[in-house]
């Protein structure tokens, strides 16, 4: 099997590590979860933490073929059109973003400007789907939990969980938002837990877990299966759905949610300019 190539950076604001991810053979890549900067203070964005893929991909020779999201964020905006703009290569998701864009459109009274069938995006994979980047051959999995959408891309020896796991010592994702189920996420990360031990899972997310020191996003599903202070061992599939609810009340709203949901529901694209080129955003009152 051709092991990618996996450039990483991590972004301190939302703790979001993107990816380019690449062929060896060919030099063609994909560029995974990118982040817009935002400033939730001021309003203002910006493209630093994209600008930092964009080096990694001329200081390697890369040839970007797709930009993938692993599901809708909740913690920051993708950067995906505006690479797109810069690469000319399509935007792709999971094939169940419909569920996700129907959960979340009335939250901001979306419903007239969200297709509801995931048609903001370039290309929308199904569960199993192959695909490929060069040489490297690809699969899509859903592994639905924290949103209905979550995908976990299968690339070579490497999958990329999105949010449906962090480090062993960190644990699982929340269930709590419109459309999540922990009953799902512990079904879903039952399908990555069948792929071979020596599988490199990388992370999308890392707040240090406590007594960890320096940030981390790479792992294998031995590792994972053996260690997860949440799922590892012979946790049962109750005690998991049990702990993860419990857990999952006590959690606040993660700071750039409302702005980030509406935007990233529309593959990462800003609402349209007004006639004077203002944009806006909406903030909605006691809706969550």
């Amino acid at each position: 099997m051709l092991r990618p190539d996996v450039h990483a950076v991590f972004d301190p604001q939302s703790n979001t590590i993107s990816y380019v991810v690449a062929c060896p053979d060919t030099k063609a890549c994909a560029i995974i979860d990118p982040v817009l900067d935002f400033d939730l203070a001021s309003g203002r964005t910006g493209q630093d933490s994209a600008k930092k893929l964009i080096g990694l991909i001329e200081d390697h020779g890369l040839k970007p073929e797709m930009i993938l999201e692993t599901h809708v964020h909740a913690d920051h905006i993708s950067a995906a059109p505006w690479l797109k703009q810069r690469f000319g290569c399509p935007i792709v998701i999971g094939d169940a973003i419909s569920e996700t864009q129907k959960a979340f459109a009335p939250v901001y009274a979306l419903e007239s400007e969200i297709s509801g069938s995931g048609a903001e995006f370039d290309r929308l994979l199904a569960d199993e789907e192959g695909f490929t980047i060069g040489a490297l051959d690809c699969r899509a999995l859903h592994t639905p939990g924290h949103t209905p959408a979550c995908m976990t891309y299968i690339i070579g020896d490497a999958g990329f969980v999105g949010d449906t796991l962090f480090m062993p010592d960190f644990g699982t994702a929340r269930c709590d938002f419109p459309g999540g189920c922990a009953r799902e996420l512990y079904r879903s990360i039952q399908k990555i837990f069948a792929l071979p031990d020596e599988t490199r899972l990388f992370m999308c997310h890392d707040y240090k877990a406590p007594g960890r020191a320096d940030f981390a996003w790479e792992t294998t599903v031995g590792e994972q299966r053996a260690r997860n202070v949440h799922v590892g061992g012979s946790v049962s599939e109750d005690a998991f759905v049990a702990m993860r609810t419990s857990r999952d009340a006590k959690l606040g709203t993660p700071k750039l949610m409302l702005p980030s949901v509406q935007t990233n529901i529309r593959a990462g694209q800003l609402p349209g300019a007004d006639d004077q080129g203002r944009v806006f955003l909406k903030l909605p009152i006691d809706a969550l």
